[in-house]
């Protein structure tokens, strides 16, 4: 009986894989990362970016409450919803020609946001510019591990991590500035506006240095019955978690979520036939399958579920409950995205990557979680010691997410790269909105019940729970890439 081939730790390099540190026809590796990272934090900025300019655009537009949580929740539905198609596109018809064409709509759509008149066209702008993202977004994880093999791919990770907190951090502090700015008299314009020399100057790169599409290839078929019932199961979950909360979680919310379920079953029960048929599936079922990938995917939406969760109540425990202003609660953050910043560019410089480090990330995120809660619960006010502490828990999930992101690209060959940038893509956005519509709306509504501090201690006890689970799904992770290796 064939054994399936052992994972190669992260410091080997794949068989048949290009030399360390260089692509596929003549690319230049590390040029190409700067392209693709600059992207991917453009599209982060414009995750969060919105939030801060809502009073302005209602002020502006007479935009009402639902109008401007859809300029919000627009974007972050259609990127969520369409990252697997994303990611199959770029297999199937080139990662070069999505990714461009992904970026070409993004700034497109970023230019008719901040030209927007009325509240319905900036709402269907932010749509497009959302499908813009998802577009792009998967060729960067697909592009590290096309174009990266053993230390260099950990490298090139670590700087991933950095354009994910940089494009944090700018999402918290940029629209701000520009906002307050009021420049030329354009209020929140310019918070899109900005995307338009920026997305033309990256096109303009990606042209020069992504590396051809291999058009001796014949293009694969798109999985269009797939395409529609993958988004149609991610749309009937994300939805509801992003507006069930603000909306008081109607009868439609939780419709929505018990058929979320059942489409995903349908979903996957298409995949099979289509491949036992000789077709390629939008998700290769070997992805699902592989153990290792299946526990660091537990591992990293718990944390990423917590950390979502973490944010947003933490900004409303600083109004809240200690009197502090937005600005200040949206600052409060930064230490730990910074900190976040910093892990991958570390486990780069480790000797070898080991395999408990996503288990330790997980437990210095726990113990950070405790001391966060701690802190505030016994009387502390905010300062330079909650910021250091935050700080403990972005390295913490830095460590771990950058870890086990590794792992799972490791874990498969490099043939399955789409698959796996979009599983991971997905997952990530999925459990974030889970954080936020569950641990959220749970504290809000102890806060309501009981007290604030009573909300808090029951969150912190969630927060430690999870990372906990998470914990133990890295070391599940590990245990299964072992068992791999051993077999083969």
């Amino acid at each position: 009986m064939m054994r399936r081939p052992a994972a190669p730790r992260p410091e080997a390099v794949p068989e048949q894989a290009p030399p360390p540190g260089t692509g596929s026809r003549g690319a230049r590796p590390w040029p190409l990362l700067a392209v693709l990272l600059a992207a991917q934090c453009v599209a982060n900025v414009d995750t969060a970016i919105a939030n801060i300019a809502v009073p302005s655009i209602q002020a502006d537009l007479g935009a009402s409450g639902g109008e401007a949580g859809l300029v919000i929740s627009g974007y972050v539905v259609a990127f969520a919803v369409l990252l697997v198609t994303g990611a199959r596109l770029g297999a199937s018809h080139g990662h070069r020609r999505v990714f461009i064409l992904g970026m070409a709509v993004f700034t497109a759509a970023s230019l008719a946001c901040a030209a927007a008149p009325d509240p319905v066209v900036l709402i269907v702008a932010r749509v497009v510019q959302g499908s813009g993202s998802a577009l792009m977004v998967p060729q960067v994880l697909s592009g590290i591990q096309l174009h990266f093999t053993g230390r260099d791919r950990i490298r090139a990770m670590g700087y991933y991590a950095i354009a994910l907190s940089g494009g944090a951090v700018a999402g918290q502090s940029l629209g701000g500035v520009l906002i307050a700015a009021d420049i030329h008299g354009m209020g929140w314009r310019p918070i899109f506006l900005v995307n338009v020399p920026l997305g033309l100057l990256l096109i303009a790169a990606a042209t020069r240095l992504m590396p051809a599409d291999d058009t001796s290839r014949r293009t694969q078929r798109l999985d269009v019955r797939g395409m529609l019932v993958l988004s149609t199961a991610v749309m009937l979950l994300i939805v509801p978690l992003m507006l069930g909360m603000d909306r008081g979680w109607p009868v439609w919310t939780w419709l929505c979520l018990a058929a979320g379920g059942p489409a995903f079953v349908v979903f996957g029960r298409g995949q099979r036939r289509l491949s036992a048929a000789g077709g390629r599936p939008l998700i290769a079922e070997r992805v699902i399958r592989e153990p290792a990938v299946r526990w660091s995917l537990v591992a990293h939406g718990v944390t990423t579920m917590t950390y979502c969760a973490l944010l947003f109540v933490l900004a409303l425990y600083l109004q809240d409950g200690l009197g502090r202003g937005p600005a200040y609660a949206g600052l409060a953050m930064v230490s730990w995205v910074a900190a976040f910043g910093t892990a991958g560019p570390l486990l780069a410089r480790l000797p070898r990557s080991g395999g408990s480090i996503p288990a330790l990330g997980c437990l210095i995120l726990a113990v950070a979680y405790a001391s966060v809660c701690g802190y505030l619960l016994t009387g502390h006010r905010t300062g330079p010691t909650l910021f250091a502490l935050l700080g403990v828990g972005g390295l913490g999930l830095g460590i771990s997410s950058n870890s086990l992101i590794g792992l799972m690209t490791f874990a498969l060959p490099n043939r399955y790269a789409a698959d796996l940038s979009g599983v991971i893509s997905t997952n990530g956005q999925l459990c974030g909105a889970l954080g936020v519509a569950v641990l959220g709306s749970g504290y809000l509504g102890l806060a309501q019940g009981h007290s604030l501090p009573h909300a808090a201690r029951a969150f912190e006890a969630v927060l430690l729970a999870s990372a906990a689970l998470s914990s133990l799904a890295a070391v599940a992770a590990r245990r299964a890439t072992r068992a791999a290796e051993a077999g083969a």
